[in-house]
């Protein structure tokens, strides 16, 4: 393993985070509630964060140890609740999501990115 492909999963992330702040700029809850199609494209980007984030855990666990302010165990544990919870995620769940946690760990990437 390269520290090329730890940037690449870092850049993965923010890619993936990016898509979902277009997704979903301008929405409302309630339409975010309503809009089935821009829910998939959203979970679907919490997959590849979240895939992401466990192998920068499982391939560099020295950098997760050295950034435990990186939620990259939770957002694993999200990936998982969405990729294998079918018809049962629960969209408020996903939408506060969005509006926490997402900015906030592109904001942890980018400043950990700058500072290298």
């Amino acid at each position: 393993m390269t520290e090329h492909q730890l940037t690449d999963y870092l850049d993965h992330i923010c890619a993936a985070i990016d898509r979902i702040l277009e997704y979903t700029s301008g929405l409302t809850q309630d339409e975010f509630a309503q809009d089935t199609r821009t829910q998939d494209a959203v979970i679907r980007n919490i997959e590849i964060i979240g895939e992401a984030s466990n192998r920068i855990r499982t391939e560099y666990p020295a950098f997760a140890g050295a950034h435990p302010e990186l939620p990259l165990a939770a957002a694993y544990q999200m990936r998982n609740a969405v990729a294998h919870g079918y018809f049962e995620v629960d969209v408020g769940v996903v939408w506060k999501t969005v509006l926490n946690d997402v900015p906030r760990l592109r904001g942890m990437i980018i400043d950990y990115v700058e500072r290298k």
